[in-house]
């Protein structure tokens, strides 16, 4: 989410207009003024005051566009190291990784096996979705390695801004999904029967991504690149101190992270507890209930491990900035979370490379195709 600008006057508090009686009617354009007292580790951008405009010849029809002003903190943490060496390089292993571990994933749940049972309808979504965004990634490599200089257009920006969040919450939406069915397969087997088919799993899924495109749907509306002085466009990072939309930011964010994140974590967790207990009664019954728990507890902690890195740091830091542009508006103060905000959203694209785990323990047919797999590689070596 782009991070609320706050309007800034020149350091001198005047009126730097020129009136027509003191300049020629032919001149260069006036420079614009310099902002000094922009706040220290401030990563908002500052639109000069409409006042110190810059004039432009009479020839010339079309205005030069001025760009934002910006804190010294956030130029230099936009073309730091951290942006634009180890994030880029963090995105590329996520490729190196995910995508022949998703495609292996997605061969096997659709070609090889051919009973399609729930879950495995659910997961051969989850590596859908996974692959569609490891695609996008290079545009995110490329924007980082460029200094945070976007050079695809607004459209592009846009998608790919839309992109992240719906590849987030249906990944999100996808685990409950699977939390649920596995909860219902172990606490009502033969009750579930009748709930728990391809037709209405397929169902499902078709909903969870109707849902996560409507929720993204209004980002391809707003605008999301930016000129910024000493940096260049950049995509999603920043939003200028008069755009209108900052208030639709606020209410999209918050409904998101509550409707898409928390509630779904929530499910999820009761699901897995429930799942773990009733294995545990179950347990002094049925003899092969221990490994059926180990695997339990493995998904369990497997999911919940996705969640706390990927996912709540990313939400808990969009929700926490609803909060404070809700409550405090144009306070004036520097946001210096910025660059939490962007290694949360490092972080919550790493979940890409650890859906192939839940893949792992969650379907027998892809466990033991990736120990074909490796043992193959071994005899070969």
């Amino acid at each position: 989410m782009p991070f609320q600008p706050q309007p800034i006057s020149d350091s001198s508090g005047r009126n730097t207009e020129r009136t027509d009686e003191q300049t020629e009617d032919n001149v260069l354009p006036v420079p614009a003024p310099k902002f000094k007292n922009v706040p220290k580790g401030a990563y908002e951008c500052f639109l000069p005051p409409r006042n110190t405009s810059s004039r432009v010849l009479k020839l010339n029809t079309t205005p030069i566009p001025e760009p934002c002003h910006t804190s010294v903190d956030a130029v230099e943490f936009l073309k730091g190291t951290l942006v634009t060496r180890f994030m880029p390089s963090f995105y590329i292993i996520i490729i190196l990784i995910s995508l022949p571990l998703n495609a292996l994933a997605l061969v096997t749940f659709t070609c090889r096996i051919r009973e399609k049972k729930p879950a495995v309808i659910y997961m051969s979504h989850l590596a859908c979705v996974d692959l569609l965004f490891a695609l996008l990634l290079p545009l995110k490599i490329h924007y980082q390695l460029n200094a945070s200089d976007w050079l695809f257009g607004e459209a592009a920006c846009r998608v790919l801004t839309a992109a992240y969040y719906c590849y987030m919450y249906c990944s999100i939406l996808l685990m409950m999904c699977m939390s649920v069915d596995r909860l219902l397969g172990v606490a009502l087997p033969i009750a579930s029967l009748t709930w728990r088919n391809a037709r209405k799993a397929s169902f499902i899924c078709t909903l969870v991504w109707l849902l996560s495109l409507t929720g993204t749907v209004p980002l391809l509306l707003m605008r999301q690149t930016v000129r910024i002085k000493d940096v260049g466009i950049t995509c999603h990072d920043m939003l200028n101190a008069n755009d209108k939309t900052m208030l639709y930011y606020v209410y999209l964010f918050s409904i998101l992270s509550c409707l898409y994140f928390f509630v779904p974590l929530v499910i999820t967790l009761v699901s897995y507890s429930t799942i773990i207990y009733v294995l545990s009664v179950k347990s002094d019954r049925i003899s092969s209930s221990s490994s059926n728990r180990t695997r339990a507890v493995i998904m369990t902690i497997s999911v919940l491990s996705e969640f706390v890195v990927c996912f709540a740091p990313t939400n808990g830091t969009l929700l926490y900035h609803c909060v404070r542009l809700a409550r405090r508006g144009k306070s004036g103060e520097g946001d210096s979370s910025y660059s939490a905000y962007m290694l949360a959203v490092c972080l919550g694209s790493a979940s890409v490379f650890l859906d192939p785990l839940l893949y792992y323990y969650g379907s027998s047919h892809y466990r033991k195709i990736i120990k074909f797999v490796l043992r193959r590689k071994e005899q070969n070596n």
